[in-house]
């Protein structure tokens, strides 16, 4: 029996490197890979990330409502009929306007480092 999988499109370099940059002042944050595109976690919780061509952050109920309310944004859906709830992926306009991305960028930073921190679960060996 053959699997099916959807072939996710790579993240442009353009992508990878805004978000590395995006990450240079900020080293209590850890980078990692989810789903084969590059994310960042703060206390274990992941807030910010590409995936394919888009930029994603998580932001608290009235920053989600907030910025899609000033369509710079619109609900994370990775795949069809999955939305991440506390996610949203940026317009293009969003990410390219470093004034509007970085305000965003720390909202979501803040809003994450207040959670609860996740401990990394051992392995079951």
């Amino acid at each position: 029996m053959e699997k099916t999988q959807s072939k996710w499109k790579k993240a442009p370099q353009k992508q990878v490197d805004f978000f590395n940059q995006t990450l240079v002042c900020h080293p209590e944050v850890e980078k990692r890979q989810m789903f084969g595109y590059p994310c960042a976690f703060v206390g274990g919780n992941m807030f910010f990330g590409l995936f394919e061509d888009s930029v994603f952050l998580r932001l608290s109920s009235e920053d989600r409502e907030e910025i899609q309310r000033e369509n710079l944004a619109t609900p994370f859906e990775p795949m069809p009929g999955r939305v991440m709830k506390e996610y949203v992926s940026l317009s293009p306009a969003a990410v390219q306007d470093e004034g509007m991305f970085l305000p965003w960028f720390e909202r979501s930073r803040v809003f994450t480092a207040h959670l609860p921190v996740k401990v990394k679960k051992g392995s079951k060996k």
